[in-house]
């Protein structure tokens, strides 16, 4: 990841970070957004970037912990965004050793993060992200298929791989749906997204189905 989250420190300029704030988290979670809870949660962003997200979801009455590991946005995203709702985290994935000692969640969202994990790294963090959601929590996650900006290394992702951690990690898959990307610039890449949304069993669930 170290590579990765370089090339985002050289990326973050001025006109990157409003270009990425700018974009509609609305747009985004299109495909899932249903799902999330009405109010007065509590949400983890992981990868939160600018805050984009993390801002919505406070806006609607959230607590966010907005997890960001690359310090020139995650200042950014603090000069931004100043809701006293939001709380901001320099941890990193795969092993998010600082966010496990914040407890759980009722939501837990991971945009645009998957690709950028060698395999090896995903199998280490799906059950550290798994762990982070309280029992019947969300965990939603969106997989990029397609090439990576330049400086952005991303590597191929199988969403039937991903599943088949989640479930193994006591989670249970709610919504599997491949979409087009909501940026000009990545469609005419070819640039295409899975969304997944699990939930959390209760371990009353998993003894029922044994």
């Amino acid at each position: 990841m170290k590579d990765v989250l370089e090339g985002y420190a050289t990326a973050a300029t001025a006109g990157f970070i409003a270009a990425y704030d700018g974009l509609s988290s609305e747009s985004i979670y299109e495909h899932v957004i249903d799902l999330f809870p009405s109010h007065n949660a509590k949400v983890a962003d992981i990868g939160a970037g600018t805050g984009r997200d993390a801002a919505w979801f406070a806006h609607k009455g959230h607590d966010v912990l907005a997890v960001e590991p690359v310090r020139e946005l995650r200042e950014a995203g603090q000069a931004l965004h100043t809701a006293a709702n939001i709380k901001w985290l320099d941890d990193r994935l795969p092993h998010l050793s600082a966010v496990l000692t914040w407890g759980t969640f009722d939501l837990v969202t991971l945009s645009g993060v998957w690709q950028h994990l060698t395999d090896e790294d995903r199998a280490i963090a799906m059950p550290r992200v798994a762990a982070m959601a309280s029992p019947s929590g969300l965990l939603i996650m969106s997989l990029r298929h397609g090439p990576g900006a330049a400086g952005r290394r991303v590597f191929p992702v199988s969403s039937d791989t991903t599943i088949e951690r989640a479930v193994a990690c006591g989670l249970r898959l709610l919504r599997r749906q491949d979409a087009n990307s909501v940026q000009a610039g990545n469609q005419a890449m070819g640039v295409s997204w899975t969304w997944l949304a699990f939930e959390k069993v209760r371990s009353s669930d998993t003894s029922k189905q044994r």
